[in-house]
């Protein structure tokens, strides 16, 4: 396996690792089930979300949603093993690993669980877990990349054997 796939699919295994322990600690607190204010902007309060971003689809049968996301996984390991560099084998890692990350909550409680709770005063927004702040960081990272010269992507640290 090239060093290339290699950093990918450690992004992947690291934002899997992170999201589940993180997940596993929060279940078992009996505290953040009311929530616990961290900061005056930052609490950590266990939630489950049915649906996906933003609670949109909720409505949607949990399996549904699984599959769905295990087409987009299988789709982004696929674009991992052809990647030509290390900036976007990462991104693509960390959308792998937090994408895995959300289907086995849903496959083990049918909802998954979100504990990352930032506010403004009255008004919060939507609680999240780590597997979303990979997934948006994988985003992120793909969009750097878009953004980088052609030149700049040709050169880009080609792939080794």
């Amino acid at each position: 396996m090239s060093a290339v796939r290699r950093l990918g699919v450690a992004c992947a295994v690291a934002a899997f690792a992170l999201d589940q322990g993180s997940k596993a600690i929060v279940v078992a607190s009996p505290a953040l089930a009311a929530g616990v204010e961290v900061l005056p902007f930052f609490n950590l309060v266990r939630g489950q979300n049915s649906g996906v971003t933003f609670g949109m689809f909720g409505g949607a049968p949990w399996w549904v949603l699984a599959l769905l996301a295990l087409a987009i996984v299988a789709a982004l390991s696929v674009w991992l093993w052809r990647a030509q560099n290390r900036l976007v084998a990462a991104a693509l890692g960390l959308l792998i690993g937090g994408a895995l990350g959300n289907v086995l909550d849903r496959l083990r409680h049918g909802a998954v669980t979100d504990f990352l709770d930032f506010h403004l005063g009255a008004y919060h927004w939507p609680a999240f877990n780590l597997a979303d702040a990979a997934i948006v960081s994988g985003v992120a990272l793909l969009l750097l990349d878009g953004f980088r010269a052609p030149q700049e992507q040709r050169q880009a640290e080609p792939e080794e054997g």
